[in-house]
């Protein structure tokens, strides 16, 4: 209860300070103005052999808020963000923003049909692109008359000493301010709409779990389309003054280079904290927090980080459409890799059965939260928010229940969920047992329709090396440590990599394309 209360009194006292005795949150085209105010010679970004303080950060960001200005977007435009992770992504992020333009940052690895299908959704009135994936849109916005700025048009010229005024546009903080285009379990991409009031809330929410200073190096190797990424990497960076470690791209030689800035924030998702297991000596000693996210975290990863670089690594949890983050485990106790921790301050969680009724604590059923930092809804698709939004309560899609402590232990996906002769079968059990064998790299556990018993666990494995006997041996591994009914019928293992998503997870979607 102690340190409940504790993480509420800094929620609080963040809150104020945000605020500064106004009735509401500031619209987010605020943000990057505040900080620059604030601490304006304190450095936002390094980014390989290159550094931008706040104050030139938010001059370029404005330069380029008056470029598109100037060109006719207006207030509540939808405007496409399309960079890799480099500093020009942050001043086209806020370049728009600043005029209360919506940004619509998108995923660097959509395929073309994907790009033309959230172009014909968000009908963006300007493209910002890197020069690198210009090709991608190219097409799709000539077609739709719709014009593109690369970083080419960003200003590079000298920084004035003192900071220079900008009418940044505001937007009541109930507002879309950002379109975040995700794809989930199934479908074509679909948009969900964040307001500044959602943002900021979910900001404060992880300052005062995680306690985030402005001193904090915040290493940023996730893509920052991402939405943990935009929350942890930008918008709670730059609310504290920290500083941010860009990482162009998730590599050994990449990784090794942006830790030579001595991050103090680690984030990341569970295959980079891998990576860094087998790298074996990174050098972490500045490190104070480790936090996985994006992906369940598998019982090994966990267990090698900590006994190779003798530090807890966190497991957090959260959704795009929670802005995202609705929990994490920072408490000095041993749990099981699911268990992702509390609800933070201000986010109420409920465990429901398929009638909609609460379920026992204890008792596996469908995860649902409520708080203000809950999305508006999908972006033209009232009948999908109606599905899954009902009076404040959102869906999250995952089973879970509630630990003794009110901490939520994640067990799998609904939409992954198994039924086989009746009995529920949850592939994230399986695949944590599959990799506690030394040769497997990732696993992917799904059901095969089957005409007797419903449907029987099949598995997925990328192995490390090859291992002519890998087949019986993940039966015999998983026999001595599930029931019977969950082993797997099938062990379908190769070097080859499994299909990946741009985050690092295993592409389900694939692999039951295959099946």
């Amino acid at each position: 209860m102690a340190h409940r209360a504790h993480e509420k009194e800094l929620f609080k006292k963040a809150y104020d300070q945000l605020c500064q005795g106004n009735e509401q949150l500031p619209c987010l085209g605020r943000l990057l103005q505040r900080t620059a105010r604030m601490v304006p010679h304190n450095t936002a970004l390094f980014y390989e052999d290159r550094s931008l303080t706040y104050l030139q950060l938010y001059f370029y960001a404005t330069q380029l808020s008056k470029k598109l200005q100037a060109s006719g977007v207006n207030p509540r435009d939808r405007v496409i963000l399309l960079f890799e992770n480099m500093p020009e992504f942050y001043i086209g992020y806020f370049g728009i923003v600043q005029i209360g333009a919506v940004v619509v940052p998108l995923n660097t690895f959509l395929q073309a049909n994907e790009i033309t299908h959230i172009l014909d959704d968000a009908k963006p009135s300007m493209i910002i692109v890197s020069s690198s994936l210009a090709q991608m849109v190219q097409e799709a916005a000539t077609a739709r008359s719709i014009p593109l700025l690369t970083e080419r048009d960003m200003e590079s010229g000298s920084v004035p000493a003192v900071l220079t005024h900008f009418e940044v546009t505001d937007l009541d903080a109930n507002e879309m301010a950002a379109l975040l285009y995700t794809s989930g379990t199934t479908g074509t991409p679909k948009g969900v709409m964040i307001s500044s009031k959602n943002i900021f809330t979910n900001v404060l929410q992880g300052v005062a779990r995680f306690e985030l200073q402005y001193t904090d190096r915040v290493f940023a190797v996730l893509p920052l389309f991402h939405s943990f990424a935009q929350n942890t990497c930008i918008w709670s960076s730059i609310f504290n003054g920290s500083s941010i470690i860009l990482v162009p791209k998730i590599d050994r030689r990449a990784i090794l280079k942006a830790l030579q800035y001595e991050p103090t924030i680690l984030l990341g998702v569970p295959a980079l904290f891998g990576l860094l297991c087998l790298m074996k000596t990174a050098p972490l000693d500045k490190v104070r927090i480790c936090i996985a996210g994006g992906d369940a975290l598998p019982d090994r990863i966990r267990a090698s980080f900590a006994l190779v670089y003798r530090r807890k690594l966190c497991n957090g949890y959260g959704l795009t459409e929670t802005s995202p983050i609705v929990s994490g485990d920072i408490e000095d106790e041993l749990t099981c890799a699911a268990n992702v921790g509390r609800p933070v301050v201000g986010m109420e969680c409920l465990i429901k059965d398929e009638t909609g009724y609460p379920v026992p604590q204890g008792q596996i059923g469908q995860l649902w939260v409520k708080g203000d930092n809950i999305m508006l809804g999908y972006y033209n698709a009232p009948e999908m928010t109606e599905s899954i939004l009902k009076d404040g309560w959102l869906s999250t899609g995952d089973l879970a229940y509630l630990d003794h402590k009110g901490r939520i232990v994640i067990t799998g996906r609904y939409k992954d969920l198994i039924i086989h002769k009746g009995f529920n079968i949850y592939p994230q059990e399986i695949e944590n047992v599959i990799l506690m064998h030394p040769d497997t790299l990732r696993a992917a556990v799904i059901g095969k329709p089957d005409a007797t018993n419903g449907e029987i666990p099949i598995a997925y494995v990328q192995l490390k090396q090859e291992n002519n006997n890998i087949g019986a041996q993940l039966e015999a591994l998983c026999a001595k440590n599930i029931a019977t009914y969950k082993i797997p019928r099938q062990f379908i293992c190769s070097v080859e990599p499994l299909p990946l998503t741009a985050t690092g997870k295993v592409d389900k979607k694939v692999l039951k394309r295959l099946v």
